[in-house]
């Protein structure tokens, strides 16, 4: 997030970092990302780790309420520094393990702490079209997950929409969203009655597809599932030195490789390449399911946001920006 939280004490914060040995003199927050916190720790030797700050009650990919998603967040994380040991090269950057084994700690009953290795690089963003070198560097880094033994704690993803009732609240009654609520609120009213009709369709697709992967994962090899990160896009990926490494695992779950393969690449040479490489070719129609579905998650999310009190602060411009995108493409048939 942009915004400096004011309900996380920093002494407090600091104080936890002593579970992974870390006595940091300088606690810089770092203004990056959507959904969690994140500070650059740096000690008295001017050694750097990241530290992020999970907000328990607004993760509902990991779980319904804050327990549930302590238990999601934990198992992603426990997998993605199973993943890191098991990799034997620099292929992502995980969560270190304090020095009794965790990979999260409670730091309230709303916030759980993680610290990452702090790597010097800059990542892209949402919706940027990487050059198509990086495309096909991250493509091939993507069959080298889906092709690696799954660690026991690796999620399973449910291909149900976590927040759906909050989709179909705003869509059966747009006036939900009460003008004192913030500035945001009256907009979104005017766009979900703009667009009703054409998301009642959306979500119609999304529960035909969801009832074929359902019915298929079984049975056929096509659904077969694999480790997924969950959210390849370039915002979640580094590149230091001509490397490539996948960032921000909280997403990563058991899943056809599509739920990947839609946020990596369109290119058939692209989709070529990882069917040589693993064997698999990318199902067309579940390209487009995991890109509807991503969709309509970031449509949930946002309506979450606005249908409580909220100010006018880059977080919210942004997760407005996100809202329009996920409202208007599958109006407009993109999704």
């Amino acid at each position: 997030m942009k915004g400096r939280p004011t309900d996380i004490d920093e002494t407090v914060l600091a104080a936890a970092l002593g579970a992974w040995g870390i006595e940091p003199v300088v606690l810089t927050h770092a203004p990056v990302g959507f959904g969690d916190h994140h500070w650059v720790a740096a000690d008295a030797e001017g050694r750097r780790t990241f530290v992020t700050v999970a907000d328990l009650e607004h993760k509902p990919h990991c779980g319904r309420d804050a327990a549930e998603a302590w238990t999601g967040l934990s198992r992603a994380m426990d997998t993605a520094a199973t993943l890191e040991s098991a990799s034997g090269e620099a292929a992502l950057v995980a969560p270190l393990r304090t020095g009794r084994g965790e990979t999260l700690l409670h730091l309230t009953d709303r916030y759980a702490v993680s610290v990452f290795p702090y790597v010097d690089a800059p990542t892209g963003h949402f919706g940027q079209v990487p050059a198509p070198g990086a495309r096909r560097m991250l493509v091939e880094r993507l069959a080298q997950l889906h092709t690696t033994e799954s660690p026991l704690t690796t999620p399973v993803h449910d291909p149900a929409l976590p927040a759906r009732a909050m989709i179909e609240a705003g869509l059966a009654d747009p006036q939900r969203f009460r003008a004192d609520a913030g500035p945001y609120a009256q907009r979104c009213q005017a766009l979900l009655a703009a667009n009703c009709t054409a998301l009642h369709a959306a979500l119609g697709r999304f529960d035909s597809s969801t009832a074929r992967l359902t019915s298929e994962a079984s049975t056929s090899p096509a659904t077969a599932a694999v480790v997924t990160h969950g959210e390849p896009h370039p915002g979640n990926v580094l590149d230091p030195g001509g490397r490539t490494l996948l960032v921000d695992w909280d997403t990563v779950a058991l899943a056809p490789p599509e739920r990947d393969l839609w946020l990596a690449t369109d290119a058939p040479e692209d989709l070529s390449r990882y069917a040589e490489l693993t064997g698999h070719r990318p199902d067309p129609e579940l390209l487009a399911y995991y890109e509807l579905r991503w969709a309509l998650d970031d449509m949930a999310a946002a309506l979450d946001i606005f249908g409580a009190r909220h100010p006018d602060t880059a977080d919210t411009r942004q997760a407005w920006e996100g809202l329009v995108d996920a409202v208007t493409a599958p109006a407009d048939g993109r999704r």
